[in-house]
């Protein structure tokens, strides 16, 4: 482990950035991302892959295993994953959850992504993007936004005609607890390309690329 660099704030580039597939990184990779602690520790990325119902019967336990499940992580020929996994050199620093819609069955029952929206929910080639977790001694050097580009291109070379995401609407001189902010800020997805296609609520809005053949 390289020391020093968990706490060093200088910005990091995209360039300076590996990302791969969740399911090329290790067990022990994502664990150090999400920690056990706060936030990321306790959902381990399973707060819109579960419904409202079943979500208190799950385990801490439980959701770590169902992400290790669910990104075939130390299994570099796996045929699917559910997102990304960004080193700075050998270091594990921050993850992007991203994966066909319907993959999400919270996000497929919440009302506020459809307001004012005609969507097929069952359609699979539309892809979101739902969480970003940035290790704890890395946050706020710019490794979302290198998160939020690589999704474009993944999702595309895998077939989506379209990818979404629903980033909260920050604003200036307030401040935000990190946990607000897992789904990203508009502002990431505005320079990874994305546009704003709704706003559904006064600190949500619905952004979006539709890819061309």
């Amino acid at each position: 482990m390289t020391t020093g660099s968990a706490t060093a704030r200088e910005p990091v580039t995209a360039a300076e950035l590996t990302i791969a597939g969740a399911h090329q990184a290790s067990w022990a990779d994502l664990q150090a991302i999400f920690g056990t602690t706060g936030s990321p520790g306790h959902c381990y990325c399973q707060a819109f892959k579960v419904r409202d119902r079943d979500w208190s019967s799950l385990t801490e336990q439980q959701r770590r295993d169902r992400l290790r499940q669910q990104t075939n992580c130390g299994n570099p020929r796996a045929e699917t994953t559910s997102g990304l996994v960004a080193y700075l050199g050998d270091e594990p620093v921050g993850w992007v959850a991203v994966e066909p819609r319907t993959a999400y069955a919270r996000l497929l029952r919440s009302r506020t992504p459809w307001s004012g929206r005609e969507e097929d929910k069952s359609d699979s080639s539309v892809w979101a993007v739902t969480c970003f977790v940035i290790r704890t001694g890395y946050r706020k050097r710019g490794i979302s936004y290198a998160l939020a580009s690589a999704t474009v291109e993944f999702a595309r070379t895998r077939g989506a005609r379209a990818i979404e995401a629903y980033p909260m609407e920050t604003e200036p001189g307030k401040e935000i607890t990190w946990g607000e902010l897992y789904v990203g800020a508009r502002q990431i997805f505005a320079a990874a390309g994305f546009t704003e296609v709704s706003h559904p609520s006064p600190r949500r809005a619905v952004m979006r690329i539709d890819f061309t053949s």
